[in-house]
């Protein structure tokens, strides 16, 4: 990895310590569920109208979408850190799962 690159374990670790510095506790995992949806939410609107049909507010005209993916990455980890699970591995795991499960699905295609 680069200078600036970070693996996904290392940004669980930081998202933790930023937590315990700076914002007290984590949110109740209902909470933080329902925050996901709202940042997903919020990246999906800013799709709707970069790469949509849908014409640009004001309001979004300073929206940025690496910003807005990083929130939705933001708020995973939280989730994650606070149920235990290591993202790096699950990762890994679904990786495989995907090679394996759909190893020739996207080859025979058609329609790509």
């Amino acid at each position: 990895m680069g200078e600036n690159e970070i693996g996904i374990n290392q940004a669980q670790k930081m998202v933790d310590c930023w937590i315990q510095e700076f914002g007290v506790r984590y949110f109740s995992e209902l909470t933080n569920m329902v925050i996901l949806t709202e940042e997903v939410g919020e990246l999906a609107r800013l799709m709707a109208r970069k790469y949509g049909d849908q014409s640009f507010k004001d309001s979004d005209k300073n929206r940025e979408l690496a910003d807005e993916m990083a929130d939705v990455l933001w708020v995973l980890i939280c989730l994650a850190n606070q149920t235990g699970v290591d993202l790096n591995e699950a990762f890994l795991k679904n990786i495989e799962k995907k090679s394996v499960r759909d190893k020739d699905r996207h080859k025979n295609n058609t329609k790509l």
